[in-house]
């Protein structure tokens, strides 16, 4: 049987001081590439040095790199410290994301701008700074959501972003397959992350009846699926969005 060896790729995961972000790349890292820790400078400095503990971890093939992903030009750095670092970039992973959440009445020009920013251009832009690096046979896993689906309420902006981020896949798939490039999507349901149990204790429970395995996701069960869509297991999958929801369907 086939295993997954990642030995002498390089990739580059955005959002990856915590969360989702931080155990794709412990687990990429585990299957044997070379991880590029992109976190969000925040003032207080609690992004950077979560990011300096992960990439401690890694050792000699770990490295971090602050970029706003909100910015070409900064994303632009990141992929270009990959290349410098360890000589390749093979597999983009597009996790970085925020909630601003509320009812579409109340929410804000500024909140609604916010999210889309950093949801969904985030994810053309740090495409767009990586692609002229990336190998033929690379892959790129951008992170959706089962928002983008369900359309939950007060996420008019998180939802509008992360179905923008399914259909973008789909229309990267069929630009870069003429570079052996596969572009594929994880639609992830609730996860026990910080961002996740941010989510009101009342709501929590109320979700939980929607989901037929009864329990929210670990990380690690939404990065072992990241990983599958990064190695020559998924070779013949492009343009593709895996729920993965604990069954839950509107």
């Amino acid at each position: 049987m086939k295993s997954i060896d990642l030995s002498g790729k390089t990739a580059v995961v955005t959002g990856a001081s915590q969360g989702i972000g931080q155990t794709t790349a412990e687990t990429l890292h585990a299957a044997g590439a070379n991880v590029v820790i992109n976190y969000f400078p925040d003032a207080e400095g609690h992004n950077e040095s979560k990011a300096k503990s992960v990439c401690a971890r890694l050792g000699d093939r770990g490295a971090i790199a602050a970029a706003d992903v909100r910015s070409l030009e900064q994303l632009t750095d990141v992929m270009q410290l990959a290349v410098e670092r360890f000589g390749t970039l093979d597999l983009l992973v597009n996790n970085a994301g925020i909630l601003r959440d509320r009812s579409f009445k109340k929410m804000s020009e500024r909140e609604w701008q916010d999210v889309i920013d950093t949801n969904l251009s985030g994810v053309f832009y740090s495409c767009k700074a990586a692609v002229e690096h990336l190998t033929p046979g690379a892959a790129i896993v951008n992170v959706a959501s089962l928002s983008a689906v369900t359309g939950f309420f007060g996420q008019a902006n998180y939802a509008a972003a992360k179905a923008g981020v399914i259909t973008l896949t789909k229309v990267l798939s069929r630009e870069l397959a003429r570079s052996q490039i596969r572009v594929n999507a994880i639609a992830p349901g609730v996860v026990n992350t910080e961002m996740g149990e941010s989510i009101p204790e009342e709501n929590r429970k109320a979700m939980l009846t929607n989901i037929p395995l009864n329990r929210f996701a670990d990380p690690a069960e939404i990065a072992n699926v990241i990983l599958f869509l990064c190695s020559d297991l998924s070779s013949y999958m492009t343009g593709q969005t895996l729920h993965v929801n604990g069954g839950w369907w509107s």
